[in-house]
């Protein structure tokens, strides 16, 4: 399995890289999003990848971040999405919008995508929803555009058994920077994530990472 490669830019169409990897050039297949971020001919680039072994071909397609790299492999998943069909979703939504879109069970921004018709957006978020908060906590580490402060601790309301001072235990402070974290990359506030996730962890205080996301996505969801 090729799971990464580094090497030159060599030339592009318009769905496809040829990298030069020492002599060696590997045809990879990308969303028009990643392949408008790829560095010029001859300029070095790396792409994580994966490869689709097929009885009369072999095709390899490439990401910039694991997370789209997750995404993509999620997506197939789902009975009628090809490789090409979750290219389309990424290219057209970015990693971001497809987290979105699919933890907020938005059909349309799914369906926006070429190639897409609302069955198969339909089934694409039914299918995900419960998946969706896992990889988007992979993307807190795995997308290299993430800028928020991880660092931050999120003061969450306790019982009065509980001490105020008392620090939160090791595996929900990360819980709760990494939920940070990938709600403030999906455009919310540090302030409105922050207080969301605080809300949640006052009824849950025990959940993982991917349920605290999930979980504060709904209180962040419009109403009405």
């Amino acid at each position: 399995m090729i799971g990464k490669i580094t090497g030159r830019v060599d030339y592009r169409t318009t769905d496809y890289v040829l990298v030069d990897v020492q002599g060696v050039g590997y045809v990879v297949y990308c969303s028009d999003r990643t392949l408008a971020m790829l560095p010029g001919k001859g300029e070095v680039t790396a792409l994580y990848t994966d490869l689709l072994v097929r009885e009369d071909n072999l095709q390899l397609f490439g990401f910039l971040t694991l997370a789209e790299k997750e995404w993509h492999k999620l997506l197939t998943t789902v009975q009628g999405v090809g490789a090409k069909a979750a290219l389309s979703i990424a290219g057209t939504l970015g990693v971001d919008g497809i987290s979105r879109a699919i933890a907020l069970g938005d059909i349309a921004a799914v369906k926006s995508a070429q190639g897409i018709g609302p069955k198969i957006a339909q089934r694409i978020v039914t299918e995900l929803k419960d998946k969706a908060p896992s990889i988007m906590a992979l993307g807190t580490a795995g997308n290299t555009t993430v800028e928020a402060d991880t660092d931050m601790v999120i003061e969450t309301p306790s019982p009065s058994t509980r001490a105020a001072s008392s620090p939160p235990p090791a595996q929900t402070a990360g819980a709760q920077a990494d939920a940070l974290s990938a709600l403030v990359n999906l455009g919310y506030g540090q302030g409105e994530a922050a207080s969301a996730i605080a809300l949640v962890l006052g009824d849950q205080p025990d959940l993982d990472s991917g349920g605290l996301i999930k979980a504060a996505l709904k209180r962040l969801a419009p109403t009405g």
